[in-house]
């Protein structure tokens, strides 16, 4: 089935403009760290929320890609959902792009089954793009980084260098059995780090990819409006 194209504002050596992107595949990568005692940090965090263990490292959890918005708002069921900040590469015709995005869950529900879990809220992503070869010689340079607002109090809830995560590189020939390319029409969020005041909920969660060698860098930010549970 073809999809509503996203709209982006690409952004590389060519030039800036206007693209869309038609996204028909969304793959969430997790447990991807390359240092093994964070990525034991971010898995006891989610073990103390009552989240099993996976099975194997890393993991791609296949999810709607009807999930993946650029809103500025997301509607949820419940107040135990959270964001949590991730590159995310999407793979266009002419190659991939990069941009920075949200893996909001339900945890709760994780608490049952993961994929399940990631299933249940929309996935923001940032409505900019870099292309990624423009950034691949210096990757590990780039920094993610997450703010959350709480009845108007804004906190740092996410920093770090992407380095602590596998490159994509890494992960798309995971992804792909070997094949060094992401398909077209394929997004994937690479993964995040440990939240170092613990997981929570959120009114406001801003996100932002920072590239200090080309001194530019990509933010976005979106509303949590939870539904009530009725049942």
């Amino acid at each position: 089935m073809l999809r509503s194209p996203l709209q982006f504002h690409g952004i590389s050596d060519d030039g800036s403009f206007v693209r869309q992107v038609v996204v028909e595949h969304l793959v969430i990568a997790g447990w991807t760290g390359r240092d093994r005692a964070a990525m034991e940090a971010h898995i006891e965090e989610l073990a103390a929320l009552g989240v099993p263990r996976p099975p194997a490292t890393p993991m791609f959890y296949r999810v709607a890609a009807s999930l993946l918005t650029t809103a500025d708002a997301i509607q949820v069921s419940g107040r135990a959902t959270s964001g949590e900040v991730e590159p995310v590469v999407v793979a266009d015709e002419d190659g991939p792009w990069v941009t920075v995005g949200s893996d909001h869950t339900d945890r709760e529900a994780e608490t049952h089954g993961i994929t399940m879990a990631k299933q249940l809220c929309a996935k923001p992503i940032a409505p900019v793009l870099w292309r990624l070869g423009d950034v691949a010689d210096h990757w590990d340079a780039l920094v993610v980084r997450a703010h959350a607002t709480v009845e108007g109090v804004r906190r740092l809830y996410q920093e770090g260098p992407v380095s602590v995560i596998r490159t994509p590189a890494d992960l798309i020939a995971r992804y792909t059995g070997g094949h060094p390319t992401l398909p077209a029409g394929t997004a994937m969020f690479c993964g995040t780090m440990a939240v170092p005041g613990g997981i929570a909920p959120a009114d406001v969660f801003e996100i932002e990819i920072d590239d200090p060698v080309l001194e530019r860098t990509i933010r976005h930010a979106y509303r949590i409006e939870p539904l009530p549970v009725t049942g």
